[in-house]
């Protein structure tokens, strides 16, 4: 029954990625622009990878690894919740379950800005935890080549220091685009995380 459930669960997640590649694929084809400025540039059939979705924050490109997405959503109503760090905005019913609202850039001490249309809730899920978390705007899909990918070290220009623990690399694609990886286990599973999971 339990391996039922899983599948159900992996195949509803599949589809959700799938759906998700098909809505950034018809952004592109309008031309819809990136977060940095430029022009959304649609994927080669071919191109060789792992899948990234790629978000913003603060005029930076980061991304998380497909298979760690459980959907992205506009912003909605939030029930708050008392008593909890000042960077949960609150939760939110989600496909029938219960999950938190992080704001990204309150947990990381960045500069708050309000919020816009182009804001969006990226519900993110590492093993049975799943975190939404509200980011500036979310741009597209793509392949990530291990070969673009740099180690993170503690001088990685391409990566900001408060994103260095949360971080796996740092992929450098042939346009010249970097994306700063971020590690779902890493930041759902951080001491910062687990201290607010055990004030619930």
């Amino acid at each position: 029954m339990a391996s039922e459930e899983l599948g159900t669960r992996q195949n509803a997640r599949a589809s959700s990625i799938t759906a998700m590649q098909m809505q950034l694929a018809q952004l592109e084809r309008v031309g819809q622009a990136r977060p940095d400025g430029g022009a959304a540039v649609p994927l080669p059939a071919n191109a060789a990878g792992e899948q990234y979705l790629v978000f913003s924050l603060l005029e930076r490109e980061f991304a998380f690894r497909a298979e760690h997405i459980q959907g992205v959503e506009r912003l909605v109503d939030m029930t708050p919740v008392p008593n909890v760090a000042a960077w949960v905005r609150g939760v939110i019913n989600l496909r029938g379950s219960i999950a938190s609202v992080v704001d990204s850039r309150a947990f990381l001490d960045m500069e708050q800005l309000p919020y816009n249309p182009r804001t969006r809730l990226l519900s993110v899920q590492y093993n049975e935890m799943v975190i939404c978390f509200v980011v500036d705007g979310v741009s597209d899909m793509v392949p990530v080549p291990a070969s673009a990918i740099i180690e993170v070290g503690i001088r990685q220009a391409g990566v900001p220091q408060w994103a260095v623990p949360y971080a796996s690399g740092y992929a450098l694609l042939e346009n010249g685009r970097g994306i700063v990886l971020l590690d779902a286990a890493r930041l759902l599973f951080s001491d910062k995380m687990q201290r607010y999971s055990e004030e619930l």
